[in-house]
């Protein structure tokens, strides 16, 4: 066995092997790896972020079952999830912000829309009743064949109720399956023509208990909800209700059985109205959405805020700086928003040569924000399960995704087939030039607002329009990256999130610093060939 000084010990000289523990003490008093401090020294090491360290692993002494993840997204609300879904146009409306509610997250709903519009989906968050589909797609009597089969591709199933009008609460007539369309010849007939009469139904205030029972008895694919009067409310599916029956982390208040709702608006005097509106359907939480949150716009709307709506909750941001963040937490905000620049569409860095590494931006804005009770979302620059972990252990209560999630079956958007054969969705930053024109009316937007370009003659990009591979739905992907999460921590020898924070704090849990050739080291090489399979 090898010495210290490189000679090799004899038999008499190695040590009692019981005796390590001791050792270690004695000989070794400087711990391994760097405390958070030390990590994040910029001045010997430059800014880092997430690519640029390890977190070094602690002792395992419990199951991974044994970890849990609640954790503050402001200072009266909590998730069972660490995990948020990015305000943006192509990752959350309403079918995401519902999906990461159940998943035990939060979707934060997009405000590039008009108010009317976004005040609509914050209702249908919260209107929500799981398992039952409360704004399904509804035909009229004149859709034909064509069109009918055209909906199926562009939603991706074939059940379709029919009313009189073609709108929700209205008279139910029949029902549309891709079984009746699939070989019916003429296109041009009316779905009447196909359309099944024969209707198993159920009453308003049926539970979803209930409504499985008649679905299992029926042997029907689909439930229609109905008044006393016969009008459809709402719609019942088996493959959904499969998916979406047992949710046990689903992100409610306290004694409530809605959903909680999370939207953004701008900080113009216009966003007063809106932020009425989505008021008025139920929101439990805004996020006021600047680029840099540092600004007079924003201490006014926050102010204006928390007078107006005392029991609303309001996170403010994005901030990278503990200057930033103090001028917000000194206006009142329940929580903040860390990020500038490192979101995987967002050029903001390269374009305005302002912004963060996002690691050390999380540590400094979260350690300081921390003594005050307020929590912080790590916004930006995830990329994987390590991404999260890290960006939890610089500080984060909760970290937000943009890219990560926008290829799912719940982003907004439809699937297309990119020039190399594989299925994608339409991604874009809020700072892309897309996002900040209306391109049939030529006038800008709510991502303006966002970049404060409103009156701009030219408009600066500071993000891009791409696409992103399809991940599935999040009912799969959420759980693996929770799993993900929970084995991490136990690889570090924490339960909880705060007990991660508290052992970043007190130097129990150390890092390493990672060359570039560490990262390569570190990442599938050497193979001619490999599927990078992450869950099933």
């Amino acid at each position: 066995m090898a010495t210290s000084n490189g000679t090799f010990a004899s038999k008499a000289e190695i040590q009692d092997y019981t005796k390590a523990l001791e050792v270690l003490e004695k000989d070794y008093p400087t711990k391994d790896g760097l405390d958070v401090e030390a990590l994040l020294d910029s001045d010997k090491h430059g800014a880092l972020t997430y690519n640029d360290f390890l977190i070094l692993p602690g002792y395992i002494g419990f199951p991974s079952s044994e970890v849990t993840l609640d954790t503050p997204v402001t200072k009266r609300i909590s998730l069972k999830t660490p995990l948020l879904s990015s305000p943006m146009d192509t990752v959350t409306e309403h079918n995401m912000a519902i999906h990461m509610a159940l998943l035990g997250g939060l979707g934060v709903i997009h405000h590039n829309c008009t108010p009317e519009a976004q005040a609509e989906m914050v209702r249908k968050v919260k209107r929500y009743e799981n398992g039952f589909i409360l704004d399904p797609v509804v035909i009229s009597p004149k859709t034909t064949v064509a069109e009918a089969k055209e909906l199926k591709s562009t939603w991706g199933f074939g059940g379709f109720p029919v009313t009189e009008n073609g709108t929700l609460r209205s008279k139910l007539i029949g029902i549309v399956t891709s079984r009746d369309i699939q070989f019916h010849t003429s296109d041009a007939d009316p779905v009447t023509e196909v359309m099944s009469t024969d209707l198993v139904t159920a009453p308003s205030g049926t539970t979803l208990a209930e409504a499985n029972e008649v679905l299992r008895n029926s042997k029907k694919g689909k439930l229609p909800i109905i008044d006393k009067d016969g009008n459809l409310v709402s719609l019942l599916s088996r493959s959904d209700l499969r998916k979406n029956l047992h949710f046990p982390l689903a992100s409610k208040l306290p004694d409530s059985k809605q959903l909680i709702s999370a939207a953004t608006i701008g900080t113009r005097e216009a966003d007063k109205e809106r932020l009425r509106l989505l008021v008025e359907a139920g929101l439990d939480i805004v996020i006021l959405d600047s680029s840099q949150g540092n600004s007079i716009y924003q201490i006014e709307m926050i102010k204006w805020t928390k007078q107006t709506f005392p029991n609303l909750e309001v996170i403010g941001g994005n901030v990278v700086t503990r200057e930033q963040a103090a001028n917000l937490i000194a206006h009142g905000v329940d929580g903040l928003r860390i990020g500038m620049g490192s979101g995987s569409a967002c050029i903001t860095q390269e374009v305005m040569a302002v912004g963060r590494p996002q690691a050390l931006a999380v540590h400094r804005v979260a350690s300081f924000a921390a003594r005050f009770g307020v929590p912080c979302i790590a916004d930006g620059g995830i990329q994987n399960v390590g991404h999260i972990v890290k960006g939890l252990a610089m500080g984060a209560s909760t970290v937000m995704m943009g890219g990560l999630l926008a290829g799912t079956t719940e982003s907004p958007g439809e699937y297309f087939v990119s020039g190399e054969g594989q299925l994608v969705k339409a991604y874009r930053g809020m700072g892309s030039i897309d996002a900040m024109e209306d391109k049939k009316s030529g006038k800008t937007n709510a991502g303006t607002a966002r970049y404060f370009s409103e009156k701009d003659r030219v408009l600066v990009a500071q993000g891009v329009s791409g696409s992103v591979l399809d991940r599935g739905s999040v009912t799969k992907f959420i759980p693996y990256l929770v799993a993900g999460v929970e084995h991490s921590l136990q690889e570090l020898g924490v339960r909880t999130v705060q007990e991660l924070h508290d052992n970043v704090n007190n130097k129990t849990i150390r890092f390493e610093l990672r060359s570039g050739s560490a990262q390569a080291e570190g990442n599938v090489h050497g193979l001619h060939s490999y599927d990078k399979k992450l869950y099933s």
